[in-house]
């Protein structure tokens, strides 16, 4: 078994922690700005607020929306291990995990500390949230807004909060279908279905705006990062940077001949072409192995190929999904 460097831990420890806290950004828009006002939403929090909204309406018993986010993704879980298989990465179980404790911690702390501000006249007694009576709209904007940033940096560490995605690897199992199309039906079927527990329009209506605001927040967010870069790397260690990068990075490596003017020696230039998001990793690589490596990063506009975008009939075609 592998001995895990003290960078690599603390690392791993990052990650984790900037999932959390990308949950905790998530979770918070729901309970403080979404739900108070009386907006709805896609994937698996939005399935679970209308599903504890039937089981009050039909038998009259209250259960937190956590829990039942946390059903909702264990069934779900379930369902496509024994599908298709068990292919889930740990980060993607471990935000499962996190998400209904935000949930539950939150839908219990929350109208605590919103009483705390009415105390001391920081809010009007009987506000709909912490911010106060601040209009519904706005309230869906600022959830839509917080939930995209929450979410953004769960992907940009590897995560993922289950629900649709596992919804589309099981569609995609016996009939492909882009995952573009398979959200916009996941979240536009739920949130219809927030009209038959007693919803009315209005709820609907900010249940869209509250998609397309947080479509376009981790769309806006995540375009910075699918920006390539070229990394030019120079050291007497080419080779093992180059397995490196290839086995851990999972990037392509391609050697140049070089020779250095001044000292008229010829050394093997190691170059990558990665995304943007990916080239804190890459340098991580370098430094481990070898610190007094020279290198030098460019951004790239257009890079196309496998892994990258694709040219089909000399059309560009966009990014494909990796």
């Amino acid at each position: 078994m592998k001995k895990l460097s003290t960078n690599e831990v603390f690392s791993g420890v990052r990650e984790y922690l900037m999932m959390t806290v990308g949950i905790l950004f998530y979770t918070f828009a729901w309970i403080a700005c979404i739900i108070p006002a009386h907006g709805t939403g896609g994937g698996a929090t939005g399935l679970s607020l209308v599903l504890c909204a039937a089981i009050e309406n039909l038998f009259g018993y209250q259960i937190g929306i956590g829990t039942m986010a946390f059903l909702v993704n264990g069934i779900l879980l379930l369902i496509a291990g024994f599908v298709i298989g068990w292919k889930f990465g740990i980060k993607t179980i471990f935000c499962i995990i996190i998400l209904p404790l935000g949930l539950n911690f939150f839908q219990a702390e929350l109208p605590v500390f919103q009483q705390w501000l009415t105390d001391r006249g920081v809010i009007a007694a009987g506000s709909i949230s912490i911010f106060g009576n601040l209009e519904p709209i706005l309230l869906v904007t600022m959830g839509g807004l917080l939930s995209g940033v929450g979410i953004y940096m769960c992907l940009m560490q590897g995560g993922s909060t289950g629900g649709v995605d596992i919804v589309a690897l099981l569609i995609n199992k016996y009939h492909p279908i882009n995952y573009g199309r398979v959200v916009v039906i996941h979240d536009s079927t739920i949130i219809l279905a927030s009209l038959l527990v007693g919803n009315g329009p209005e709820t609907v209506i900010y249940g869209f705006l509250l998609t397309i605001i947080f479509s376009v927040t981790t769309d806006a967010l995540l375009s910075g990062n699918q920006q390539s870069n070229q990394l030019l790397i120079i050291s007497h260690e080419h080779d093992r940077i180059a397995e490196e990068i290839t086995c851990s990075a999972r990037r392509g490596v391609t050697m140049l001949n070089g020779m250095g003017w001044y000292s008229k020696q010829e050394s093997q230039v190691v170059m990558v072409i990665c995304r943007k998001r990916e080239t804190n990793d890459i340098l991580k690589i370098v430094k481990n192995i070898d610190p007094k490596a020279f290198i030098s990063v460019a951004s790239v506009t257009g890079v196309y190929g496998q892994g990258f975008g694709l040219i089909d009939g000399g059309m560009l075609n966009g990014m494909k999904k990796e």
